[in-house]
């Protein structure tokens, strides 16, 4: 986790000295907020807005190794690029366009783990609306884990709020319910 936890630090580093917007999601945060669990990559929500992302990607790809032979071509597409931090672990950065994108890295606050690294993670409801909205497996065991860790701390409202526009927009109606489920279990 060392490993990982410093490549997060060195994206960090990277986009904070061009004065770039974003914050750190996925695993990283779940270890702030959730029952703490190994991740192998770093995940970062970086602003790029709908129109500049290719000044991003390239800068990016200028610096990190890509992953993929046409890392750019990919995450031009695709939204997410994959690249390696300098101790070779995986980096995914989503290029965030959306208001909910924006308001996440807005709410994000820094955070000292145990290793010392001092991180911009989103916040625990946030993370949720991440978990929630990609509806693996594996983020809903995070979804629990971030309930008990932190219960009636979290502003439901402020989830139901991000999170219900964004499942219709992907037409899931099954995501609020399942979340509605979760709760019901541990905010009694």
């Amino acid at each position: 986790m060392k490993d990982v936890l410093a490549a997060a630090a060195e994206l960090q580093s990277f986009c904070e000295s061009r004065g770039w917007k974003f914050c750190v999601i996925g695993g990283i945060a779940v270890q702030r907020w959730g029952e703490p669990r190994f991740t192998h990559d770093a995940d970062v929500t970086l602003l790029t807005g709908f129109a500049e992302e290719e000044v991003f990607v390239d800068t990016l790809l200028a610096h990190f190794e890509a992953r993929l032979p046409d890392e750019r071509t990919a995450a031009l597409r695709n939204r997410v690029l994959r690249l390696l931090a300098s101790n070779g672990v995986p980096l995914d950065i989503a290029l965030g366009a959306l208001p909910f994108e924006e308001r996440t890295i807005d709410r994000a606050t820094r955070w000292r783990g145990s290793s010392g690294v001092a991180l911009v993670t989103c916040s625990a409801e946030d993370l949720i609306v991440h978990k929630a909205f990609a509806a693996r497996e594996r983020d809903w065991i995070d979804v629990q884990g971030i309930l008990k860790r932190r219960g009636r701390k979290l502003d439901v409202e402020q989830i139901w709020g991000e999170l219900t526009p964004l499942v219709e927009l992907k037409e899931e109606p099954a995501i609020l319910q399942k979340l509605q489920r979760i709760f019901d279990q541990h905010l009694d």
